[in-house]
């Protein structure tokens, strides 16, 4: 069943709303969508002028997904594109032409395709459709079990004062799966993936037992792997308050310092769709706030 909308003026169709995305929960496409909808104010923020990268899942989560970096070919003509070279690029491309998230409409849009997740780089793209220098330093704080993300949590306190001391404000969220990620305003005062693998070795060195710097699976039970990489310009990250594939509608969430330093079970930092739109309600965006 189609139906015909009009979301600020712009006219998309909306399909199979009834469709489970999320089976074991009966989360739907309706559901997706308006939660999108309600989450949009803070959301929309964090992925304007960032090119977008999604996972589908057009079968619900327990299906098959597929990675998108083009826009769909029969996007609607207001959706914002731009061309952008991809040096190295593993299907042989020498451009691709990727939405960008400006408004709710486009955001409705994508969330219609059932693309419950939304990555994004650390950069952002000018009025001219050409790349900026990165405005972001991420690090993705990974367990290797059986370490959880209570664990994260004390490698991300350890990793705040550090990247304190360099006059950077850090600020926590959860990945939404099983880890959580730290970010910081970034200055260009060196090349981001050089700082984030420097800091994620210094801390290696300084805590052993509890952090690793390198990918190699065999080093990492019972540790945190600093995943510094994800600074590379080609990489996106999960966006702040984007839906995760998960079996529950579980969302990256943006979290209190107090939140982090006082976690003691993995459960703690489990958020769903209704919960982030609860604490969004309470907290406002605490994304970027010092």
């Amino acid at each position: 069943m189609k139906v015909p909308v009009k979301v600020d003026g712009r006219r998309l169709t909306l399909s199979n709303l009834d469709k489970v995305l999320y089976p074991e929960t009966g989360f739907t496409k309706a559901e997706v969508i308006d939660y999108y909808t309600r989450i949009a104010p803070v959301l929309l923020p964090h992925l304007r002028d960032r090119p977008l990268t999604v996972k589908r899942y057009p079968n619900g989560v327990d299906d098959g997904f597929f990675f998108e970096k083009n826009a769909p070919q029969h996007s609607p003509s207001w959706l914002r594109v731009v061309t952008l070279p991809v040096p190295g690029s593993t299907k042989n491309r020498e451009t691709i032409d990727f939405a960008v998230i400006e408004d709710l409409p486009s955001l409705a849009y994508y969330a219609n395709l059932a693309a419950l997740e939304l990555h994004v780089p650390q950069w952002k793209v000018g009025e001219n459709g050409k790349p900026l220098p990165p405005d972001l330093l991420v690090l993705d704080l990974d367990p290797g079990p059986p370490a959880t993300i209570v664990d994260c949590c004390r490698v991300a306190v350890l990793l705040r004062e550090a990247l304190a001391a360099d006059g950077l404000t850090a600020w926590p969220k959860t990945s939404g799966n099983k880890g959580m990620q730290l970010y910081a305003a970034w200055d260009n005062r060196v090349e981001p993936s050089h700082y984030a693998r420097e800091l994620a070795q210094r801390l290696e060195k300084e805590h052993p037992r509890q952090v690793v710097s390198v990918m190699t699976k065999k080093l990492r039970p019972g540790k945190v792997f600093i995943d510094w990489s994800q600074n590379n310009p080609a990489k996106t990250t999960v966006a702040p308050y984007s839906l995760r594939a998960r079996p529950q509608p579980t969302v990256s969430t943006p979290l209190l310092w107090t939140e982090v330093e006082d976690c003691e079970s993995p459960d703690e930092l489990v958020f769903t769709a209704p919960d982030a739109l609860a604490r969004v309600e309470q907290h406002g965006d605490l994304f970027g706030q010092a």
